[in-house]
């Protein structure tokens, strides 16, 4: 299976096609940015797809990432993935940033929990805490920071993410201290590994927001429809 990888959700503009038949991947790029991803995407598609030497046509299956994270940078990859994969009649998957920041951890067979956090601004967090297997231990929300530091503390925890640096500093001095390993984005290899294990039928391509915009229409400001 050949799988187009996509992630724009983060602080990151990154996309890989990976051969499921072959060692490794075809080939990738991640670019380091909290805004622009609109403009950078495409470009990016095109020098991935003719380093891996593929045709759109050729690929079997588009992953993206779904959330929750930047609303424009999810939007963006969303929109991509859902273009490309209207244009080549194969299939979009969607997949969420938590579950990508765990994956490696979870692979690599961590003995305790892993805990994926995003920072969600304003004191507060994207969380999905997973046990021994990556079985859900606790479902994707958005909780406050104290409240995501209290869920987090079960033994041996190791924290992924944006906000791992966030709730290891509010972590109680009296608790084993955690494993941390901080990320501005998941690991653009691994969001390709996901989507080709995802299935295609419950893993839809729709945005994972966990929360309203800040930014919103006023109400007041609205004209009145005729």
């Amino acid at each position: 299976m050949r799988v187009l990888a996509i992630d724009t959700a983060l602080e990151a503009c990154a996309a890989a096609v990976l051969d499921t038949s072959a060692s490794g991947l075809a080939a990738s790029e991640t670019r380091a940015m909290a805004r622009g991803h609109a403009e950078a995407l495409m470009p990016l598609l095109a020098r991935v797809m003719d380093a891996a030497r593929i045709e759109f046509s050729e690929i079997d299956r588009i992953a993206v990432t779904t959330g929750p994270g930047s609303f424009t940078g999810v939007r963006v990859g969303i929109a991509a993935a859902r273009g490309i994969a209207l244009a080549t009649g194969k299939p979009a998957v969607g997949l969420s940033t938590l579950a990508a920041f765990a994956a490696p951890h979870i692979a690599a067979g961590w003995a305790g929990s892993v805990v994926a956090a995003i920072d969600a601004r304003h004191a507060h967090v994207y969380l999905q805490i997973f046990g021994p297997g990556g079985r859900s231990l606790v479902q994707p929300h958005l909780a406050s920071l104290q409240d995501a530091v209290r869920a987090a503390i079960s033994g041996t925890t190791l924290i992924v993410g944006t906000a791992a640096d966030m709730i290891a500093a509010e972590w109680p001095a009296g608790e084993p201290p955690p494993s941390i390993v901080a990320r501005p984005a998941p690991e653009i290899d691994w969001v390709a590994k996901l989507g080709a294990a995802a299935d295609v039928a419950r893993a839809l391509p729709k945005p994972l927001y966990l929360r309203r915009p800040d930014a919103r229409p006023q109400d007041a400001a609205r004209l009145p429809r005729r």
